[in-house]
């Protein structure tokens, strides 16, 4: 029990080397201001008062003797060296173990590189996909103008229509309109009519008359006029073959018309509907001259 009590810090001195070097005269007042303190006759309610005395008086023999002193130093050094040995381990352990934790983190940790080439072939792989998106769009562009054919009803470009049934027509805006509905029934005292679409402009219409057959295109050109006040100019959109129009006379005016593309069929579409004006406005002269005449007539006989 006495070597393992520190009896400098019984004495209140610093302990270890600092209390190695302490003199005999510091150690004697040390007792004497610690004698003071723990004498029983000062702590008489204190029932360790006569223990605690008799180890502080303990404790000052083995300081005073030299060869105790230095025994205990000797201890207290080998004591201080064991603990700094462990101390040493102890940090050697830690040390160790963290080494350890940082390996398996390193170990668990993802490869920098396996993660650049996972990157990579992420990128590439979209990047893979977005070129068979673009090719696939491209792709159904170039397939669109296939199909558009089956919507140039419109234009009488269609591939699935005989553009010999189409007929165009076209008027003035100038009087009464012609609707679709108005259309058909004045084509189908010809034939049967498959289908009529209305083009034009605000200040000129025009529709293409798709008949049933040839035939009936045919017989139509020469005969649907529509109102007088409004005329329609009915021209085939391709003429007939001589051998499908072989019935019906041929007429130079007809020959004429088949050449005419562009511009020059524009230019005698326009011509033939200011001649159908210019008739209309014969008409309208001579249909009030008659009038005329006959009021005058009538108020002569009335005379009479």
């Amino acid at each position: 029990m006495e070597a393992e009590m520190d009896h400098y810090a019984v004495l209140g001195l610093p302990s270890g080397e600092e209390g190695a070097k302490l003199t005999e005269k510091e150690i004697n007042k040390a007792y004497r201001w610690k004698a003071l303190e723990l004498h029983p006759d000062k702590r008489p309610d204190d029932p360790n008062a006569a223990a605690n005395f008799q180890q502080l008086r303990t404790s000052y023999d083995i300081l005073r003797d030299d060869k105790a002193r230095k025994l205990f130093d000797d201890l207290l050094r080998v004591k201080r060296e064991r603990e700094l040995r462990n101390l040493q381990r102890d940090g050697k352990r830690r040390k160790m173990v963290s080494d350890l934790e940082r390996r398996e983190r390193d170990a668990n940790a993802p490869d920098p590189a396996a993660k650049e080439r996972e990157e990579e072939a992420r990128i590439a792989r979209q990047l893979k996909e977005e070129i068979a998106r673009i090719r696939a769009m491209h792709g159904k562009k170039e397939e669109a103008p296939a199909a558009a054919p089956a919507k140039e009803k419109d234009s009488g470009g269609s591939s699935g229509v005989d553009q010999e049934k189409v007929l165009k027509v076209s008027w003035e805006k100038v009087g009464e309109d012609y609707s679709a509905d108005k259309l058909r029934e004045l084509f189908s005292k010809f034939g049967e009519v498959e289908d009529v679409v209305i083009k034009g402009s605000k200040k000129k219409g025009s529709a293409l008359v798709v008949m049933a057959i040839k035939e009936g295109a045919v017989a139509a050109t020469g005969s649907v006029i529509g109102h007088l006040a409004n005329p329609l100019l009915v021209v085939p959109l391709k003429p007939a073959s001589v051998a499908d129009s072989s019935s019906v006379p041929k007429s130079a005016e007809t020959t004429r018309m088949s050449n005419l593309v562009g511009a020059g069929y524009q230019a005698f579409e326009d011509s033939v509907l200011k001649k159908l004006q210019k008739v209309i406005i014969l008409l309208t002269h001579s249909i009030l001259s008659n009038s005329r005449y006959s009021a005058i007539a009538l108020r002569n006989s009335s005379d009479l």
